[in-house]
């Protein structure tokens, strides 16, 4: 995920399938899709990232514009910076849901203007590293990172070599995990789980038995309603801190999440193009959505009619 958000068992690659709007779809890293910048046709190509909050976004504006605006809408799941590729070339017309990458936004936005910014989301994204909260009832000075070592042992795994376990999920998301580990001294290791389902599935199996764990993990997020977690304080974030991947030794940032269109799609995607820049909604209404479909098992599309149903004066607004 990005900013700043590694390959686990095929069961737990399936288990990430599963929750996908549109898993099974093309790779848009090697194919186009046939309905993306489709020359006026009533059809819209939306990018996926493998995060169920950002499927909840895809899921609701596909659903609007499938069943109030009469668009035909393709989804397909590309990781993140090769979406930025695609959406310069026409082959997906929109990124809802982008944590931040300044390198893509610089050369595709400023230089080749090619995407064209959407506007916000509505939501504010925030990575850190976590806690179970009974873990940090027990011993509450856990939660300041000058601490950690004193406690590696707890985390310790059969994947963490002898070291505390700092569990990441997708090698595809953006992480600065590595470098804080080394340059703040850490007896860690950064052992990826392999996706975001897969992390889910390990965490709540450590929060059933009431077993430590320290995670990369992000908000906004349905699993914080399921699985009580408190935020380790890190070495407090400043503008620039982060330049340097390398030498990175500071919490991550709170970031406004932004949508971004291809620029042909902007100018010419009509009514589509409107509604998707005005999308915007809450971190409550996100998680509402995510929580039915990765918790409750609820298909996109109904997780969508059901929020649609009861929102109407939010969505509405969007197609003013």
């Amino acid at each position: 995920m990005t900013l700043h958000r590694r390959t686990a068992l095929i069961a737990a690659t399936a288990a990430a399938c599963s929750l996908l709007a549109g898993c099974g779809a093309a790779d848009m890293t090697k194919q186009a899709s046939p309905f993306a910048n489709a020359g006026g046709s009533k059809s819209v190509t939306l990018s996926v990232q493998s995060w169920v909050g950002a499927q909840a976004n895809v899921a609701v504006a596909q659903y609007i514009l499938e069943h109030k605006l009469g668009y035909r809408v393709d989804t397909v799941q590309v990781d993140e910076v090769p979406a930025w590729d695609a959406l310069s070339q026409g082959r997906v017309d929109a990124i809802l849901e982008d944590w931040g990458h300044p390198d893509q936004e610089k050369r595709y936005v400023e230089d080749k203007k090619t995407i064209t910014r959407g506007g916000g989301l509505g939501v504010t994204g925030h990575i850190g590293w976590f806690v179970p909260t009974y873990l940090a009832k027990q011993h509450p000075d856990i939660t300041d990172w000058k601490n950690l070592n004193k406690y590696a042992s707890l985390f310790r795994t059969a994947e963490s070599g002898g070291k505390g376990q700092l569990m990441d999920g997708s090698p595809s998301y953006v992480t600065n995990d590595k470098a804080l580990v080394q340059n703040l001294k850490l007896n860690y290791q950064v052992v990826f789980a392999g996706s975001e389902a897969a992390q889910i599935t390990q965490m709540r199996q450590f929060a059933k038995e009431k077993k430590p764990f320290l995670t990369y993990w992000y908000a906004p997020q349905w699993l914080f309603k399921k699985v009580p977690m408190t935020e380790v304080k890190l070495p407090p974030y400043k503008e620039g801190c982060d330049a340097d991947p390398a030498k990175v030794a500071c919490a991550y940032p709170h970031t406004p999440l932004q949508k971004y269109l291809n620029a042909d799609f902007a100018k010419k995607g009509g009514k589509a193009a409107r509604f998707l820049q005005k999308f915007r909604w809450t971190t409550e209404d996100q998680n509402e959505v995510a929580l039915m479909i990765a918790d409750q098992k609820t298909t996109p599309d109904e997780a969508a009619k059901k929020w649609v149903d009861s929102h109407e004066s939010t969505w509405r607004s969007w197609l003013s």
